[in-house]
């Protein structure tokens, strides 16, 4: 007689076990069995559930959280970017010059460069390096590099030259020329794929090599499931993204619940090819179409309902609103859902006007439906009353706290008197808006750890602003930990499998060095993953 049968093959024990399911919302212990989660309980009743070959682990009293799920990461960019220049750490403008030129000192001659994470607002010359600037630190490479928020970027000659770009010839806008019709470099929006398709696109193989090696990392911070999502006018790269997820899952290398994105142009492709948002398995699934509405305010390209202070533009609508609906409907009745990006205030009253539209009962409707909720993305600037509007639709929104840290300054400086309305997580989650937690990565720090310290401080590492950004708009630690597990597994429609620490979901989950709710929240990231395990595999265990 097999004395295992309905036993746990794992039991983590002597834990602070926060589940997220309200039915038993603290325990001590864990049972595992066949990548679920077999029971939960006091460390007494799991232990019952061993067996001969039971594997017990003894957690030492560490808090342990479901596997966080990231509801916005752009993948392919932070897997290929892990290997270029990272400008996130440039302190002055000088400082990112000089990160640049030693880098271009190291490369070969006519050697693409590639770099991101500028953020020019927190430099003290408040000054973005401009063609010239890349000219003199990179003479023989063609080089572009990326403002932090991916709304901007700033090329070199080489780079301008090698994507068919003139001082006298056309160009589209979002290419910024100066006073004497000379291009300056900088790239907005759109504009920027024109560089950016002409550097020579990665083999099929070094991208798996390059996804592979990041999941690793992304276990490191206890990530065991994101939305990777697709950028505009990207179509190769959108199509090379999705080969490579299919071959990590058919190696049996993906260690991560993956909903991969679409990008909005390919929606009559996907349609017509009767793909539905959800297709797939518990590893990997079709996720949503990808819509812009606007652009970012660090470009100064999000649609604002009054002019910003500095430039007197009221930003960019990317997509007609008409057009956009049309899209919209089309998706929804070929059962396929939609996120779509809103940064600005006029961009995020539009849209909800438009959803409110969409999901009207007595709009005709002529296929099935998505299978997961419509979402909107980031949500940067919404007034109160768009809020309550927005929160009678249930559509969820994907917010990213840590990319507000990257925006104090530049918000204070552009856009002052819409503040109170930056980030506004406490008054989303108040009027009962399914609030989902992001990095937007590589746009911030990909650390769920630094989202929800800085969701719950709505401070800086260093403590600034004193007393916390707008801090009417601070959530608990709980909230932050919610919007990072249980939040985006309700919104896939996957509650049932993930998200929360229930017997018969899958067996995702972490354990940190130290317990997060019970320290000051300022001291959160600095909390690291002491334990990842992902279908009931320890994946990821630090030294």
């Amino acid at each position: 007689m097999d004395g295992n049968r309905g036993r746990a093959s794992m039991i983590f024990e002597n834990a602070d076990v926060r589940t997220q399911d309200h039915a038993l919302p603290r325990a001590e212990a864990l049972a595992v069995r066949d990548g679920r989660i077999l029971a939960v309980g006091s460390n007494r009743d799991m232990a019952a559930l061993a067996g001969r070959s039971t594997q017990r682990i003894d957690l030492e009293g560490r808090l342990c959280l479901p596997g966080f799920m990231d509801a916005h990461f752009h993948y392919y960019q932070w897997a290929m970017g892990r290997s270029r220049m990272h400008l996130e750490s440039a302190t002055s403008f000088a400082h990112a010059m000089s990160i640049v030129r030693g880098r271009a000192q190291a490369a070969a001659r006519g050697e693409w460069l590639q770099g991101q994470g500028l953020n020019e607002t927190d430099w003290p010359e408040n000054q973005l390096p401009l063609r010239a600037d890349l000219d003199a630190a990179a003479p023989d490479n063609p080089l572009i590099v990326w403002r932090c928020d991916l709304h901007l970027a700033v090329a070199n000659s080489e780079a301008l030259r090698l994507a068919g770009l003139a001082d006298g010839g056309a160009a589209p806008g979002g290419v910024e020329r100066d006073a004497s019709g000379r291009l300056t470099g900088v790239l907005r929006e759109s504009a920027i794929n024109l560089v950016k398709n002409a550097a020579p696109a990665p083999s099929l193989e070094h991208l798996v090599e390059a996804m592979r090696d990041a999941q690793s990392a992304a276990h490191a911070m206890g990530l065991t499931g994101l939305h990777d999502v697709r950028m505009s006018g990207v179509e190769r790269e959108a199509a090379l993204t999705l080969r490579a997820w299919q071959v990590l899952r058919e190696r049996g290398e993906l260690a991560l619940r993956c909903w991969t994105g679409i990008p909005g142009e390919s929606r009559r492709l996907a349609q017509d090819l009767g793909l539905r948002t959800g297709l797939g398995d518990e590893y990997l699934r079709i996720g949503h179409l990808k819509y812009f509405f606007d652009g970012g305010m660090g470009a100064r390209t999000g649609w604002m309902l009054a002019p910003y202070k500095d430039t007197g533009s009221c930003g960019q609508c990317m997509h007609e609103p008409e057009e956009l609906f049309q899209e919209m409907c089309e998706a929804h009745d070929a059962g396929l859902a939609v996120m779509v990006h809103v940064i600005g205030d006029r961009a995020s009253r539009e849209l909800v006007g438009l959803f409110e539209r969409l999901l009207a009962p007595d709009r005709r409707k002529t296929g099935f439906g998505p299978a997961v909720r419509h979402r909107m993305e980031h949500a940067q600037v919404i007034r109160p009353e768009d809020v309550r509007r927005l929160a009678k639709l249930g559509v969820p929104v994907s917010m990213t706290p840590a990319n507000m840290l990257l925006d104090i300054n530049m918000i204070e400086q552009c856009a002052p008197d819409i503040a109170d309305c930056a980030y506004a997580f406490r008054s989303m989650m108040d009027a009962g808006v399914l609030v989902l937690f992001s990095s937007d990565c590589p746009v911030s720090d990909p650390n769920p750890l630094v989202g929800i310290q800085a969701a719950a401080t709505r401070r800086r590492n260093d403590g600034t602003p004193e007393g916390g950004w707008r801090p009417e708009q601070r959530v608990t630690v709980d909230q932050a930990v919610q919007a990072y597990t249980a939040a985006p597994a309700a919104a896939y429609g996957r509650i049932h499998a993930a998200g929360t620490l229930r017997p018969g979901r899958r067996a995702d989950f972490i354990a940190l060095d130290r317990n997060i709710y019970e320290i000051d929240p300022s001291e959160i990231s600095r909390a690291t993953v002491a334990l990842t395990v992902f279908d009931g595999r320890i994946v990821y265990e630090s030294a």
